[in-house]
């Protein structure tokens, strides 16, 4: 199955949306960066919890899923000294990200590798370890929960003595009333942009199987914890929360 490696969009019918990665959302990648701003209601908030989170001692930061790079400028703003290796496996978004992290001025500073963070998971792809955190935004949620728990696991070998995880996803609602109430908070703040959540979403592309990552694979917020708990973290956290969204992760 053919996907695009370019920042237009891939060819699509009139009647069917391109198809995509899971994890690109929109079929133009172009179109990432301000959609994703109106799909999920305090994006750039969500990400700063976690660059703010990371120990004041943070040097070498591991990106899973680094998308379109804006995980990666917000910690390296805040850790101008530190080094950044980023993964992700779809060759447009990297891209894109590259370009992103060399117009602020963070070529020497950031290194993205293409390639599946699930390859990772099962030591079938190197990155190095030693790191002193690692970091993840809207990527994790498209595994398998089994697949889920070797990547904490994998996470937790490749830190560093103190290190920390912390990933920003999407958590699954543990009730009918709660996934109501975050769709109508989803709403609102899409007409607070100026648009309507139909309108992006016309934007976005058909997510099929890829790699390890699949359509979205939602775990309830406990669920994560107790996967981070058998995954080796010695304590877990949700520093930040907003109804359907949540940073969560643990320290070592």
């Amino acid at each position: 199955m053919a996907y695009s490696t370019s920042n237009q969009p891939p060819q699509a019918s009139s009647a069917e949306p391109a198809e995509i990665f899971p994890g690109e959302v929109f079929a133009n990648t172009a179109d990432f960066d301000k959609g994703i701003r109106q799909l999920l209601p305090r994006y750039d908030e969500m990400l700063d919890a976690i660059a703010n989170c990371l120990p004041p001692n943070t040097q070498r930061i591991l990106d899973l899923g680094c998308g379109t790079g804006g995980l990666s400028i917000k910690v390296l703003q805040r850790f101008p000294s530190a080094q950044v290796v980023a993964m992700d496996y779809s060759p447009r978004m990297i891209e894109v990200a590259r370009e992103k992290l060399e117009k602020a001025g963070y070529t020497k500073q950031w290194t993205g590798i293409e390639g599946d963070f699930g390859d990772w998971a099962n030591h079938q792809l190197s990155v190095g370890d030693g790191f002193d955190a690692c970091v993840s935004s809207l990527a994790i949620h498209h595994l398998t929960h089994e697949m889920k728990l070797k990547l904490f696991s994998r996470i937790r070998e490749s830190l560093n003595s103190g290190g920390v995880f912390w990933n920003a996803d999407p958590v699954l609602p543990e009730s009918p009333i709660l996934s109501d109430a975050y769709q109508s908070i989803r709403e609102e703040w899409a007409a607070q942009q100026g648009s309507t959540l139909a309108e992006t979403r016309a934007k976005t592309g058909k997510s099929t199987p890829y790699g390890h990552s699949q359509p979205d694979q939602l775990a309830t917020l406990d669920a994560h914890l107790q996967m981070l708990k058998e995954a080796g973290f010695e304590s877990v956290a949700v520093p930040w929360k907003y109804y359907g969204l949540a940073v969560f992760g643990g320290f070592i």
